[in-house]
């Protein structure tokens, strides 16, 4: 990608925009490159064998496997040895809870603002085990946010995890990440675990910077394969018991927590995605967030112009506090029955409803089953895709 954002060259790599259909879901799962599609036809094709043996394409096969783990590596300023590839956020997550070494007496502290797959698997932990499970929640019901203050009063000497999500899958509003993972270690002991799922295809990652020690996040929503990754700090390997055969090592993130799980066709696609970004991957984040900064600015300047739409998170446009994630509800109306208005009469594809987040839709928005109406844009939407859209909200809304 060229360093100045150019948004027809960016749509060029995404052979699903050639089609009518746009689309406003990209929260659920981003299109995929056309050189990541065809990076995996061409491994099945040609390399597709098991790992570890000696013949030539097993060893070519190896070859293409090992530079996507250094390339997803590479991607979040983390080794190889820290990371595992899996079939999913959830399942990923599911793993570490059950391989993370607890002890009688320890306690958790799980956002009300996170997707299920961060809160889950430490509720079913906590219940199995008898731990203590704290719930660190927000009290705007239409801005809620995670404060460190909040959390300062959850923590105690018992804490041994605290887990929260970096970027809200229906408020699109930004944690910091950098200033809660230091609140959080000023407990000797204590780990954070981290969903990034709904910031990543948005923002470039460190994890040096951030200082987690552990984050999830999927391909699938930044312009890859359907896997998820999980970063693991090397400085907490010791409390993670491997799930692994008892005759294999144990001496990376992979080896622990792998079970076999990271596709090898989709794993080695992983470096198309990096060579999408470019050699300057900082001033192309940045040409993204500030491309991303207009489309929500369209969509919220119009949205906090109707005194009959409640929009839940930011309101501000800036890229310093939120991704291009936005929720909304019409009061008098379902948010179903704006969605299929919407759909009815136009090519756009969006969705309704908790997005897994039910826990924050229900004890924080105080919203029914029906939930939210969510419009996730990404760097290849166009200004005119996001003008299109209120004009035909704006006619569903008139009638």
């Amino acid at each position: 990608m060229a360093q100045v954002f150019n948004i027809v060259d960016a749509r060029n790599h995404f052979p699903a925009l050639k089609q009518s259909q746009i689309f406003f879901d990209n929260a659920g799962g981003s299109q995929v490159l056309g050189e990541v599609i065809e990076s995996i036809h061409k491994y099945l094709s040609e390399s597709n064998v098991q790992l570890g043996g000696t013949y030539r394409v097993a060893k070519q096969s190896e070859a293409f496997y090992d530079h996507g783990m250094q390339a997803a590596a590479k991607y979040i300023n983390a080794s190889a040895e820290e990371i595992v590839i899996g079939s999913s956020t959830t399942q990923l997550m599911r793993n570490l809870s059950s391989a993370i070494r607890f002890s009688d007496g320890d306690e958790l502290i799980l956002s009300k603002l996170d997707h299920e797959a961060n809160i889950a698997a430490w509720v079913q932990l906590a219940d199995s085990r008898g731990l203590t499970v704290k719930w660190w929640s927000a009290q705007d019901a239409e801005n809620p946010k995670l404060d460190t203050e909040t959390l300062k009063g959850l923590l105690s000497k018992n804490t041994r995890l605290v887990a929260c999500t970096h970027a809200s899958n229906i408020l699109g509003t930004i944690h910091d990440i950098k200033s809660i993972a230091e609140t959080v270690h000023t407990v000797p002991g204590a780990m954070l675990c981290v969903d990034g799922v709904a910031y990543a295809p948005h923002r470039q990652l460190d994890m040096q910077e951030l200082g987690v020690d552990f984050y999830a996040f999927s391909w699938y929503k930044v312009y890859g394969p359907h896997i998820s990754m999980l970063f693991g700090r090397r400085a907490v390997h010791d409390q993670i018991k491997s799930l692994g055969h008892y005759f294999q090592t144990d001496d990376t993130l992979e080896h622990k927590l792998g079970l076999a799980g990271s596709n090898y066709e989709l794993t080695q696609s992983i470096c198309k995605v990096l060579d999408y970004l470019g050699p300057h991957t900082a001033q192309t984040w940045a040409a993204i967030s500030a491309h991303e900064e207009r489309l929500q600015s369209i969509i919220l300047s119009y949205l906090s112009s109707k005194d009959n739409i409640v929009v839940y998170g930011e309101r501000s446009a800036s890229a310093d506090v939120r991704v291009p994630v936005i929720s909304f509800t019409v009061k008098g109306r379902t948010s179903q029955s704006v969605v299929d208005a919407v759909q009815s009469r136009s090519n756009y594809g969006l969705k309704y409803g908790h997005f897994y987040s039910k826990r924050m839709t229900d004890d924080i928005l105080g919203l029914k089953d029906d939930g939210v109406i969510r419009v996730s844009l990404v760097h290849y939407n166009s200004e005119e895709e996001a003008e299109g859209f209120t004009k035909i909200l704006d006619n569903v809304l008139s009638q």
